[in-house]
């Protein structure tokens, strides 16, 4: 511990002992967290201990050959033989992981969603989740806007221990398949994951699905990286560039700038979006049909 605390890994504190008797009372000494070692905590809302695992960083290793024309759709790819999604299917251990990742950013991103976007609520009466994971979202929505009927939509094995309430319910399917109709679909940190062929697949789906609305209105809203490489605050566009690297290593995905996301909505059948800068170094993007 002496060496950790050195190292500014836990700091050394005084500590008062008030649940012991009076006459036990007397100060002692405990070790606290510094923001170095809260990284490593699983609620931490960044979770960079998901990118610490062998599994995350031997891809790294195989950057340069795949780089030179490598085999694998991806550097992770390169390293294991298969996706980042398919060695999920088989290292549950490491989808839990994942997942719980996405659950902490959530939970973080979920309060400040529902507080400062209230207007993108306005007049909508269902939510479909998609990707959403265990959740946390949808929970969140669902509680704040209790007229909303919030649905998840995600692999079986991801939502199938999940429980619903009176206006959340978690639906197994495959987004590339079907996705459910609602007045608005929220996808957060998926496209960012994707190739530009992928995500015009899903968006397509989408837009297919607030269209088969009986009032043909809707959106799409996205909650992704929105990249400004001459306007962006120097600090977060260096976050936004490492993570940009991260996607391309484990599953040959990217951040995207404002004119890469346009085509993508062009390329889907959209006509038109708005971006609103409120999530720190993401956005939230409205797109409608």
């Amino acid at each position: 511990m002496r060496i950790l605390v050195h190292n500014g890994f836990f700091t050394l504190q005084k500590i008062h002992c008030e649940h012991l008797p009076e006459e036990e009372q007397d100060e002692g000494e405990g070790y606290a967290l510094t923001t170095i070692s809260k990284l490593l905590l699983k609620n931490y809302w960044f979770f960079p201990i998901l990118f610490l695992g062998h599994e995350l960083f031997q891809p790294w290793q195989s950057l340069s050959n795949w780089l030179k024309g490598g085999d694998g759709n991806s550097p992770f790819e390169a390293a294991h033989g298969k996706s980042l999604w398919e060695f999920g299917l088989e290292k549950l251990d490491v989808a839990n992981l994942f997942n719980e990742a996405m659950a902490a950013d959530s939970i973080v991103v979920s309060s400040v969603f529902v507080t400062k976007c209230k207007d993108i609520f306005k007049g909508l009466t269902s939510v479909v989740d998609v990707g959403g994971g265990f959740g946390i979202m949808a929970r969140v929505i669902a509680e704040t806007f209790p007229h909303i009927k919030c649905t998840v939509l995600d692999l079986p094995h991801v939502v199938a221990s999940c429980k619903g309430t009176e206006n959340l319910e978690f639906v197994a399917g495959d987004m590339f398949q079907a996705i459910p109709s609602a007045d608005a679909l929220l996808l957060k940190w998926i496209l960012h994951e994707m190739t530009d062929e992928d995500c015009v697949k899903i968006l397509k789906r989408c837009r297919e699905a607030i269209l088969s609305k009986e009032n043909k209105g809707g959106k799409v809203i996205i909650i992704d990286i929105v990249l400004d490489l001459q306007g962006g605050k120097p600090e977060s566009v260096e976050l936004q560039l490492f993570l940009d690297l991260q996607l391309m290593v484990d599953v040959n995905g990217k951040q995207r700038t404002e004119s890469e996301w346009k085509k993508l909505f062009e390329d889907s059948g959209f006509t038109s979006y708005k971006i609103t800068n409120v999530l720190s170094f993401r956005s939230v993007i409205e797109v409608f049909p």
